[in-house]
């Protein structure tokens, strides 16, 4: 499920910006942007992170920088002296073909990497990491209303589709009771055509196998298990815990028996209602991604 929170804050010419973010996945995938010089920090984010994710692409970073009267920026001589000799080297390297190079200005240098240092941090940053996680909170709790704000659309979309399916059951239902003289007569017509064009066959044996052709052409259990499926699914979406998953697998479920409804349909209409079917339950399917 979606998500964004974003928080700032300062202490002892410190300051900091967090950044979370969430996208749609089908597991848990923390991915985390921090300091590694600040002890405990990774921890303490993957727990606040716990206690609302459970699905989901989750990726919080952190930037830390000195506050700008503080910058704490050293010049690495080591790190000039490598960038100048290089420098240096590249020159004699085009003269030797004949080129001439623009100059680099002292701003170019200085913007190589590793010639300007920032200083990290005191011996001890416990406080500048408790100060910093003061906020995680709040910041995880702005996170999460956010990602409940989203559920609760989802769910009434949901919902929604879940009465078009349990409409169209309901229209199967009314067209597989209407097809069913349909469907006698036409046995009884292949029956009567099979022993006309048979000679010494077993009017029993042909009998016996057009009663196995009626039995499977009957949708009942599908239309039953379609009803059943749907009562499952309104339960997944008034349980307060993770579902995404569940609801997931229920969907394979609707559309294999939406699938066997199409199947055994034997009826124009049947087969437009299935139809329908499917394309109602690939559509809640897509929604059921955004499901933690």
């Amino acid at each position: 499920m979606t998500g964004f929170a974003s928080g700032r804050g300062a202490f002892a010419g410190w300051t900091w910006a967090w950044d979370i973010r969430s996208v749609n996945g089908r597991g848990l995938d923390l991915r985390l942007r921090l300091p590694d010089w600040i002890d405990g920090l990774d921890a303490q984010v993957r727990k606040a992170l716990a206690t609302v994710a459970a699905r989901g692409n989750v990726t919080v970073s952190l930037k830390l920088a000195r506050a700008a009267q503080d910058s704490g920026e050293q010049l690495d001589r080591a790190a000039l002296a490598q960038v100048l000799h290089h420098l240096t080297e590249i020159d004699a390297a085009a003269a030797e073909a004949g080129l001439t190079l623009q100059r680099a200005s002292a701003a170019e240098v200085l913007a190589a990497r590793g010639v300007l240092v920032a200083e990290t941090a005191d011996d001890d940053s416990a406080p500048l990491a408790k100060a910093m996680t003061a906020d995680l909170p709040d910041l995880v709790a702005a996170f999460d209303a956010m990602r409940q704000s989203e559920g609760m659309a989802l769910a009434t979309v949901l919902s929604a589709q879940l009465d078009r399916i349990t409409a169209l059951t309901a229209e199967a239902a009314v067209l597989a009771e209407a097809r069913k003289d349909q469907v006698a007569a036409k046995l009884r017509e292949n029956l009567a055509r099979v022993l006309d064009n048979a000679d010494g066959a077993d009017e029993g044996r042909v009998a016996q196998e057009l009663a196995m052709l009626a039995v499977k052409a009957d949708v009942t259990e599908e239309i039953d298990r379609l009803g059943a499926h749907v009562a499952a699914a309104r339960a997944l979406l008034a349980d307060t815990g993770a579902v995404g998953r569940k609801l997931d697998f229920l969907m394979q479920e609707f559309n294999r028996e939406a699938n066997t409804l199409c199947s055994k349909a034997q009826s124009a209409e049947l087969t437009r209602v299935g139809l329908d079917l499917k394309a109602t339950i690939d559509q809640m399917r897509e929604q059921v991604q955004n499901v933690e």
